[in-house]
Formats: structure tokens, C-alpha cells, sequence
């Protein structure tokens, strides 16, 4: 489970609701049917009115993604990995990984590695992931256009709700007392439109983005990695290349790793 995103609803809540009791106000307020209407029910028109229904589908999976970890190979488990494979293939050959291949769980990986074994062009290979990239990547930037259009319509709606209950405060002009508490109650949607415009549906968009940024680079790792295996670069090699990729206090001790084992190899 993703806790950063349970964490920060929470914190938000929190945040919201002893701000209110800090000013006298009693943070039950919040529970107005009028105004909850008006906000969840209004964003969720919008959205249904503005995305494609096929889009919308999927909207239980980005929840799903939001509230679990991203479920791809690590960059630290990839290097190994195709260290190994490098070595099998120049000891070996490239068809020698096609029984390694065909345990690995991730289709992206899995794939492109079998384009490999079948003997495709590094060209071929390399259009071919690309392509399937900028299709994921397409998606995951539809998922999170939903999150972020919602989180652009809530506090409109917002406004819509308070000047709903201004009307209907001035209705009750007469009665001071009935018309600041009109007043106050109309607000509410305001800040239930605020709320869940930044504390939820944008934060949700932008979380959606990066989750599908560190999925990108990875699989623009597994691609390199592929390639420099099909065109006989050494374990070595490999290792230095794709420790690039990791932070620079992350990639030295790797790389202080590999020359530990490749002495200990030697001295054997």
C-alpha cells in the first residue's frame, strides 16, 4: 500500500479540521447536505460530462494505482539481472536466454527481450518499446487529466454553492440571526470546493504523473539494457551504464560492489 497518499488525506483532515476548531468553528459544519451535493455530485457531472466514457472506467484502477505501490522492477534488481543475461549470452548465446527469459514477470521485459532471441534489428527493437511507451504513456496522462480537471471544477463549484446559499440567505432578511448563519452555512461549499480541488484531486493528478514518470524510466532503463545485451556489451559495461541512471551515492556503491566481486572472482 502506497501510505503517502492515506497520510496525506489524513494530515489534510486534520489540518482543516483543527484550523476551524482553532477559530471557534465546529468542524461538523462541513457536514452539509447541500453543500456535499452540490460539490461531489457537480464534479462528478462535470467530469462525466468532459471525458469519454471508456476513459471514465478506469477511474476505480487510478484509485487502485494511487493507494498501492508502483509494481515494476527496481532499477537495483534490473542491473544484476541483466549483468547475468550478458554473461550467459556471450558464454552461451543470445537463444541460451530463452528459457531465463521466459520467467520474468514483466510483460514490457519479457517482450522485448523475446524481440531479441528472435533475432530483430536493434532498430526494430527500439521503435517497437518506444511506440509501446508512448501508448503508457498516453494513458496514464488521460488518468490523471481526469484527477486534474476535477480538481479545476471543485472550487468553481464551490462558488456556485455559496452564491446558491446567498440567495437563499437574503430570503431571510428580516431575521439577523437566520441570516448569519445563512451566510456561514453558504460558505461551505466554498471551502468543501477548495478542499477537495487541492487537498485531493490535484495532489491525485500530480501523484499519478510521477508515479508514471519512474514507470517511464524504467522501462527506458530495460530498453537500454536489452540493446546492450543484443550488441554483446560486457556484464561490466552493462552495469556501468545502467548505474547512471541511479543517484550518484547509489551508483558509486554499486559500482565499488562489482570491482569487489569481479577481485574475488580473480583470486579464485
Amino acid at each position: 500500500m502506497d501510505i503517502t497518499s492515506l497520510l496525506g488525506i489524513i494530515f489534510g483532515m486534520i489540518a482543516v479540521g483543527i484550523g476551524m476548531a482553532l477559530k471557534g468553528i465546529s468542524p461538523l459544519v462541513i457536514l452539509n447536505p447541500a453543500a456535499l451535493l452540490i460539490i461531489f455530485l457537480g464534479t462528478i457531472a462535470s467530469v462525466t460530462i468532459g471525458f469519454p466514457g471508456k476513459e471514465l472506467k478506469k477511474i476505480p484502477k487510478l484509485f487502485k494505482v494511487l493507494f498501492t505501490e508502483l509494481k515494476v522492477p527496481q532499477i537495483k534488481d534490473l542491473i544484476p539481472l541483466f549483468m547475468d543475461w550478458a554473461t550467459l549470452a556471450r558464454r552461451e548465446g543470445i537463444l541460451f536466454l530463452e528459457g531465463q527469459v521466459d520467467e520474468v514477470e514483466d510483460p514490457f521485459l519479457r517482450n522485448g527481450m523475446k524481440l531479441v532471441i528472435d533475432g530483430q534489428s536493434p532498430e526494430f527493437i527500439r521503435d517497437v518499446m518506444n511506440e509501446q511507451l508512448n501508448a503508457l504513456e498516453e494513458r496514464h496522462e488521460a488518468g490523471a487529466q481526469i484527477f486534474s480537471q476535477a480538481g479545476t471544477y471543485a472550487p468553481t463549484l464551490g462558488v456556485l454553492g455559496a452564491v446558491i446559499g446567498l440567495i437563499a440567505a437574503l430570503g431571510n432578511m428580516a431575521d439577523f440571526d437566520i441570516l448569519g448563519e445563512a451566510i456561514a452555512a453558504a460558505f461551505i461549499a466554498t471551502l468543501l470546493g477548495i478542499f477537495t480541488g487541492y487537498v485531493l484531486w490535484h495532489p491525485f493528478a500530480n501523484k499519478l504523473r510521477r508515479k508514471s514518470e519512474e514507470e517511464i524510466r524504467i522501462r527506458e532503463i530495460m530498453i537500454e539494457g536489452i540493446l546492450s545485451i543484443q550488441n554483446g556489451q560486457s556484464p561490466r559495461a552493462i552495469q556501468e551504464k545502467l548505474a547512471s541512471y541511479l543517484p550518484l551515492s547509489e551508483s558509486a556503491s554499486l559500482l565499488k560492489e562489482g570491482e569487489n566481486d569481479g577481485k574475488n572472482q580473480e583470486a579464485s
